[in-house]
């Protein structure tokens, strides 16, 4: 396994039908699950490359596949919260996200034997507005959050692209955002998603570059779901669609094309690496 941590990638582990918004949470039957095969596949291409990740998990993921987490830990890799129900941080009160993130931790700490210090929410849903969820991450002894993106529509697209500190009375933590592409047109969404499905690979390959260079790290993320471009997806509205799914493309070959190009590793391992600095 790789020791420096270089840049970052990270996998939001949530299956096919874990979409935020809807109406109506989906009803769909355990033996329609896919997230277990695809999270197999995946974990097979970073053994592949000796590449440890961080994968953050929902908590009723876990709860209801619990042989899953164990199968991701016992391969070296970083596990982080993505909360409980897949419900964005708007939607939930402030004693309601503490309920989640302590059930998840409690699952997730006792499948994978690993302290969770990380976490990032559905939607990238916390804003300015609910800076009270940074306060409650760290007093729950999170060290990073990597949930506001700098992008239109879904987070701030004047936001910081680098790593930086959110200073609180109850102490620090990190922010961390997924990588992006400054453009003529705005923040281009290169580092994770459809994007990086879509967007030109020499864009991405430029942007990873010239952040490394600039003495920055990169993160990636992606979504268990995109390395199965034929499997399920819901019925959804023309723009909702778009923005969720993107092209039905896999990203396989494109993942293991960054994989041999640069060097990646644990969000956990980037925030250590700081604050011994």
């Amino acid at each position: 396994m790789q020791i420096h941590p270089g840049n970052a990638l990270t996998v939001d582990v949530e299956d096919w039908f874990h979409i935020c918004g809807l109406a109506q949470e989906p009803k769909v039957n355990s033996t329609e699950w896919h997230v277990r095969s695809n999270v197999v596949k995946l974990l097979s291409l970073l053994a592949e490359h000796n590449v440890r990740a961080t994968f953050f998990v929902l908590g009723c993921v876990a709860e209801a596949l619990p042989g899953l987490v164990p199968q991701i830990a016992s391969a070296g890799h970083e596990i982080a919260s993505h909360g409980y129900s897949h419900r964005m941080v708007t939607d939930l009160d402030p004693q309601g996200f503490r309920d989640e993130l302590r059930h998840t931790r409690d699952i997730l700490e006792c499948q994978s034997g690993q302290k969770i210090v990380g976490f990032r929410a559905p939607q990238w849903s916390l804003t300015a507005a609910t800076f009270w969820a940074f306060e409650i991450l760290k007093e729950e002894g999170y060290w990073y959050d990597s949930s506001l993106t700098p992008l239109p529509f879904v987070g701030n697209p004047k936001g910081p692209r680098m790593p930086y500190k959110i200073n609180m009375t109850c102490g620090a933590l990190w922010e961390i955002p997924p990588m992006v592409t400054p453009s003529l047109f705005g923040n281009l969404p290169t580092g994770g998603g459809w994007g990086l499905r879509v967007f030109p690979q020499r864009i991405i390959h430029k942007t990873i570059r010239e952040l490394n260079r600039a003495g920055s790290q990169a993160v990636i993320f992606l979504h268990p779901r995109e390395l199965d471009p034929t499997g399920p997806r819901l019925r959804l509205t023309l723009l909702k669609k778009f923005a969720t799914y993107g092209p039905r493309t896999d990203v396989s070959r494109r993942l293991d094309n960054l994989l041999r190009r640069f060097h990646f590793g644990t969000l956990r391992d980037m925030v250590e690496q700081w604050e011994s600095a």
